[in-house]
Parts: C-alpha cells; sequence; structure tokens
C-alpha cells in the first residue's frame, strides 16, 4: 500500500471550510515493557508556534499510548481543524486507513477473526476526534532520526519514567 516505505499520506476525513487553521501534529508512545510503565509525546505546530503535550501511565501498552498521543493532540484542538498527523504506528493509521476501526465499532468491537478488538474505549474517542477534523495521516519510519518523532519519543520516554 506505500509507495515509500518511510513515508504515507492518508486523508480520512474531507470537510467542507477552506478556513480551517492547518496544525501539524506529531505523536508517539513508548512503553517499558509490554505492559509496563508508558507515556506518549506531541507536538502541536501551528503558525510556527509549538506546544508540547505529555502524559502516561503506570501500567498500560505501546498501542494504548500511541493511542493517547493521538486523542491528547486533537483534543487540545479547541475548534475543527485542518490536521496532518505524523506518526511511526502502522497500528493506528492502517486501523484508520483501511477503515478496520470503523467496521470494529460497527461490529460491536468485535474483528473479522471473532476477537475483540483492543483498546476500544480509545478507539471509540479517537474515531469522535476525527469526525471534527479534517486529518492527513504521514507515516514515519520510528527511530530513523525525523526530529519531531524523536522529541516525542524523548518525551513519551521520560513520562513512562515516572512511574
Amino acid at each position: 500500500m506505500y509507495n515509500n516505505p518511510y513515508i504515507c499520506c492518508i486523508d480520512f476525513l474531507i470537510l467542507n471550510g477552506d478556513n480551517m487553521k492547518k496544525v501539524e501534529m506529531f505523536t508517539d508512545g513508548a512503553c517499558s515493557g509490554n505492559p509496563g510503565p508508558g507515556g506518549y509525546g506531541v507536538i502541536l505546530r501551528y503558525k510556527g508556534i509549538e506546544k508540547e503535550l505529555s502524559g502516561g501511565h503506570p501500567l498500560t501498552t505501546n498501542n494504548r499510548m500511541e493511542l493517547s498521543a493521538v486523542i491528547a493532540g486533537l483534543s487540545a484542538l479547541k475548534e475543527p481543524c485542518e490536521v496532518t498527523i505524523t506518526s511511526d504506528s502502522k497500528y493506528i493509521i492502517d486501523a484508520v486507513a483501511k477503515g478496520w476501526a470503523k467496521k470494529w465499532k460497527a461490529n460491536n468491537w468485535i474483528r473479522p477473526d471473532k476477537k475483540k478488538a483492543l483498546n476500544p474505549d480509545l478507539w471509540d474517542e479517537l474515531l469522535s476526534l476525527l469526525e471534527k477534523h479534517k486529518v492527513k495521516f504521514i507515516w514515519v519510519k520510528g527511530h530513523a532520526g525525523h526530529y519531531e518523532n524523536e522529541r516525542c519519543d524523548r518525551l513519551a520516554v521520560m513520562e513512562s519514567q515516572k512511574f
């Protein structure tokens, strides 16, 4: 599916409104052990101004922290925006772009293999937030020198070490 193994773009939702603010968002999650103590980091950028967000949990998984990062970033926006989200999480990008998360929700959080979808609470929250914004995902390879991804990883690891 990806033309370039290091980057892909996916438009999730098209909303009317050419006057929407354009926001860049970079996210990452980390977990020491899986499950274990975890954290997430987010950078929001609007017109060159950056805001960093981070948080964590004493017992969590890497995927929960990846989801929490995107949720925290989108939740921080005060109005509908055009958001470009850069993440190293194929879990999130594929589940959104390929429609898996919407199908899991429509099937009462059951996957096609009849197993329960993981993290339905966070997926439900994320799907709701995605309806409010025009979102494009960009995938980047993790730990490959992408400046903002590396910064988000450091924020996430710092949060996980608090526990």
